[in-house]
């Protein structure tokens, strides 16, 4: 750390900018965001805040030292090129601002940084400690000072007492991580501007109009595994399927039963055992057990683990939760949370932080539970993912106050989830009774009892819903009250939503914490993906383009190459090999593909253009106008003749299980509305229409 000389004017008139001339050494402490620089300069000192073109910057001592804390707003570097057309290899770091009209309001930051950076005599970079933060410190000291001057500070939350530790325990220059950081960059920056200026060209060759299209390294599998959950939702064809439900009492208990193993294959069958079962009046019990199970406290969350329940529990999309909780992280409540670990560090003093939160709203009844509870010795439960650079996310001990609904809601969910780490096992207890009836077919009836809440007291989310049931010895007789026959569509299809794509995208392990939930959101600004009806759909423009993607692109279209491309980055942090090395890999992967489009490209673009409604097809499917597919007798788009092909496969058992004819049962599928992918819906009601039959 850098302890020079200062000089600041002691004189008992204040100067006539409010104090916030520099004079002398100072050393200038680099923030990636305004709120994250104003809790550093107060942890450090007691600053005084200025103002240059309305952006604020902090200045204070410290043991005989002048600190200026000054902020970015996170990227105000990135790679760009000046030359048009594609494809495009060369590119330089140049200020966002210049060429990118969404970071425009980093010109003023910019400006700050000219202002004071040069004048510095040492360097802290004090940005989030990730490959992110590495980057945007790094590139603004390299550009405005001397990377010669410059140390890193490592904190893993805005408290005060770890901002302290950090400073007082400046890390070496993280070279090896920014030159990864920087990799990751230019070759995303290589994908993507090359494959969408393709795209795009392709589209203005054929219709002359400039339309925005965008293709990248985590971007084009994301949308690519979207369309591929979209064909199977879209052209599922249900099988009728028959469920009964027995209403059974004994003494003044009630509980349910069902087949146990089986199920009536046809509606008539269901309707003759319900008929039966009433008459018969009771079941006779066969055999029963009980199992007492412990269950295991959940660790604390990571990020991809708070978005997916906060996706269950409140219906928020994986980017609202990710940007709750970085506003959390920069008012100091909880640590970062752009990690990956489900680890708890026996280094952080957690009983501190309990003590603190009893005197929160809300949840300081728990905080104090837990420590009588535990007599104080906590042991927290830990997950198996890590994270190197930080723990899992907790609360910092910091009181929060003025949240609004949301911003509680996260933060309840995470303090909540760090309390249940450090409590004990629940038990639960299971009940299964078997039953039969007159003709022998068997029953289940299963009960649920929690004896022991333990750490679902804390984490109640996690709760069983609970179900009385009597294990009753064999032979006792159950009256039966109610017989319920129920018919349902049954068909096995992906999830598609924001919060799949998400956990699809950590289970390939492509894009970043940080990186997911903006990706899925660009999906949405392109017109790729829209929710229709509360559900999230692939728009016609996101099919074209992803099948493009997968034709003629089919490294960018799999998990492999980010996959390819993780390793590689490890490879740079541990010196095994060069950012150059990378980059000059990818562009003559890139290079090879974009020759090959180039002998297709009025192909793709006739493509794109129908799709975009730009241009007619030669001739259009009769049921949604999209171009027909070539071969298909009654003129169909590839999806409608997929799906008449399918339904007509089915048909016969759907007409055998309803006990229909084969068009009564197509007019049945015809009107079905949710439960039969879309496309088979349609080609049920033209097939019906125009009296087609398998």
């Amino acid at each position: 750390m850098y302890r020079g000389r200062y000089r600041v004017s002691r004189g008992r008139k204040r100067s006539a900018d409010g104090g916030c001339t520099i004079y002398g050494r100072f050393t200038a402490i680099v923030a990636e965001k305004p709120k994250a620089g104003r809790k550093i300069a107060e942890a450090l000192g007691r600053p005084r805040t200025c103002r240059y073109n309305g952006i604020p910057y902090w200045i204070l001592t410290r043991g005989g030292s002048t600190l200026v804390v000054v902020p970015s707003a996170g990227h105000l570097f990135g790679p760009y090129s000046d030359k048009r057309g594609f494809p495009v290899y060369e590119m330089e770091w140049r200020p966002l601002y210049e060429f990118d009209k969404e970071a425009r309001h980093t010109r003023k930051f910019y400006m700050l940084m000219q202002r004071i950076l040069p004048r510095a005599s040492f360097y802290i970079n004090a940005c989030d400690y990730d490959i992110e933060g590495s980057v945007i410190g790094y590139t603004i000291i390299e550009h405005f000072g001397d990377i010669r001057k410059y140390r890193r500070m490592k904190f893993s939350s805005l408290s005060p007492i770890e901002i302290r530790r950090a400073y007082e325990n400046l890390e070496p220059p993280d070279t090896l991580l920014v030159e990864a950081g920087k990799a990751r960059h230019e070759v995303d920056w290589l994908w993507g501007i090359n494959v969408s200026r393709a795209l795009m060209h392709a589209v203005r060759a054929v219709t002359g109009k400039r339309i925005i299209l965008s293709a990248g390294r985590v971007q084009s599998p994301t949308i690519v595994e979207a369309a591929k959950r979209w064909e199977r939702i879209n052209l599922a064809v249900p099988l009728p399927e028959f469920s009964l439900t027995i209403v059974l009492a004994h003494g003044e208990s009630t509980f349910q039963a069902s087949p146990d193993g089986w199920k009536p294959r046809t509606v008539k069958e269901a309707r003759s055992i319900a008929k039966r079962l009433r008459l018969e009046g009771e079941l006779e019990v066969s055999d029963g057990s009980r199992a007492r199970n412990a269950s295991r406290p959940p660790p604390a969350f990571n990020l991809g683990d708070l978005q997916k329940e906060a996706a269950r529990i409140y219906g928020f999309s994986p980017m609202k939760t990710q940007r709750i909780a970085e506003d959390l992280y920069l008012d100091a409540l909880i640590s970062y949370p752009r990690t990956n670990s489900q680890k708890l560090p026996p280094t952080i003093d957690y009983a501190s932080i309990i003590r603190s939160l009893m005197r929160a709203p809300q949840i300081g009844g728990l905080a104090k539970r837990l420590l009588a509870e535990t007599g104080g010795v906590l042991r927290p439960v830990q997950g198996v993912k890590d994270d190197p650079a930080h723990p899992a996310i907790h609360p910092t001990g910091e009181i929060p106050r003025g949240l609004d609904r949301d911003h509680w809601a996260i933060y309840e969910l995470i303090a909540r989830r760090f309390f249940a780490a450090f409590a004990s096992k629940a038990i639960i207890s299971r009940v299964r009774l078997f039953l039969v009836d007159g003709e022998g077919a068997r029953y289940a009836a299963n009960g649920v009892e929690i004896e022991v809440e333990g750490w679902m007291a804390y984490y109640h989310y996690a709760m069983p819903r609970e179900q009385r049931v009597l294990l009753l010895p064999p032979g006792t007789r159950v009256k039966i009250i109610d017989v319920k026959s129920r018919m349902t569509w049954a068909r096995s299809v992906p999830e598609l939503s924001r919060t799949s794509l998400l956990v699809w995208m950590e289970k390939e392990r492509i894009g970043t914490e940080a990186t997911r939930a903006r990706i899925i959101e660009t999906l949405f600004k392109r017109g790729y993906l829209a929710v229709r009806g509360g559900k999230t759909v692939v728009t016609d423009l996101g099919m074209m383009v992803a099948g493009i993607i997968e034709e003629l692109f089919p490294e960018l279209s799999k998990p492999d190459l980010t996959r390819r491309l993780e390793e590689k980055l490890e490879s740079i942090q541990k010196g095994l090999s060069t950012r150059r090395e990378v980059v000059e890999e990818t562009i003559r992967e890139l290079d090879a593909l974009l020759r090959a489009y180039r002998e297709r490209l009025r192909e793709v673009g006739e493509r794109l253009a129908y799709s975009l409604g730009l241009k007619e097809p030669p001739q259009k499917c009769p049921i949604c106008g999209r171009m027909s597919y070539n071969g298909d007798p009654h003129g169909l788009c590839r999806y409608h003749s997929e799906a008449l092909k399918r339904l007509f496969s089915a048909l016969p058992e759907i007409a055998s299980r309803l006990d229909l004819d084969e068009a009564e049962a197509l007019r049945r599928v015809a009107r079905l509305r949710g439960s039969a992918g879309r496309w088979v819906i349609e080609a049920a009601l033209f097939a019906s229409e125009r009296g087609l039959t398998p």
